[in-house]
């Protein structure tokens, strides 16, 4: 599995310059930025050797212009939930869990981890992109690590998984990061027409997305839900005009 690193609207050129080193150093490439500043001379001093990694960033306007392509999203924080009902970072990942279905997946796709800024981490509206949650343990005192440590300390994590596995021969495709946003807007439409509680939808839809984030959704299984989805739409449809 490939692993892509990206960096949400990072806030100083000398920390993209940090990570690009420390990509470097575990084995890693595949950087994309979205909206960051210039990157100066900071960056490229810091970066020291692993300029090319640098030089070879992707910038994006956006977080779904980063992850197209990916078949898993994972967004990193070092504040965890303290609720199930604050499914924004509930139930999250440990690294060694991140590190172990990396592992179990046979897969060629992308798995895409996100970080946030340096002063406010991943947002809500990003945190809600995500197949799953990454908490980064961290001392309560302190609990806030600099944007370079928390990228070395994930990708250090998944340094020594093993490679080969992505290209195992009858690997399964698994569905791309588009391909189940579509399951979801289907669900959200189908939340519509069996007039779903406005209040309650946002949650439901939420907590649907880590569900199936977590469930690893193949090709043919989003194909599924869809199909079902679309049985369950005639049904209520075909019910509602014998009503009238």
């Amino acid at each position: 599995m490939e692993i892509r690193t990206i960096l949400v609207e990072p806030k100083l050129d000398e920390n993209i310059g940090a990570v690009a080193r420390v990509m470097k150093n575990f084995g890693f490439s595949d950087l994309y930025l979205v909206n960051p500043p210039d990157i100066g001379e900071k960056a490229m001093y810091v970066a020291s050797h692993a300029y090319d990694v640098l030089r070879a960033c992707e910038i994006a306007g956006s977080v779904e212009e980063a992850i197209e392509n990916s078949v898993i999203v994972a967004g990193t924080t070092s504040k965890h939930g303290i609720s199930t009902n604050k499914h924004l970072r509930m139930p999250f990942f440990s690294l060694q869990q991140l590190k172990e279905k990396v592992e179990g997946i046979r897969t060629g796709g992308i798995l895409s981890i996100l970080f946030g800024s340096e002063d406010t981490g991943l947002k809500n509206e990003v945190l809600m992109l995500c197949d799953i949650v990454v908490c980064i343990p961290t001392s309560p005192s302190y609990p806030v690590m600099n944007l370079s440590h928390a990228v070395a300390v994930v990708l250090y994590e998944l340094s020594e998984v093993d490679g080969g596995m992505a290209a195992a021969s009858g690997a399964i495709k698994l569905a791309s990061v588009e391909a189940k946003e579509r399951l979801f807007m289907h669900v959200k439409t189908f939340l519509d027409e069996i007039g779903y509680k406005e209040h309650k939808k946002e949650k439901t839809l939420l907590m649907l997305r880590r569900i199936l984030g977590r469930a690893e959704l193949t090709v043919r299984e989003v194909q599924t839900l869809r199909g079902i989805l679309r049985k369950a739409e005639w049904k209520v449809q075909m019910e509602n005009f014998y009503k009238d």
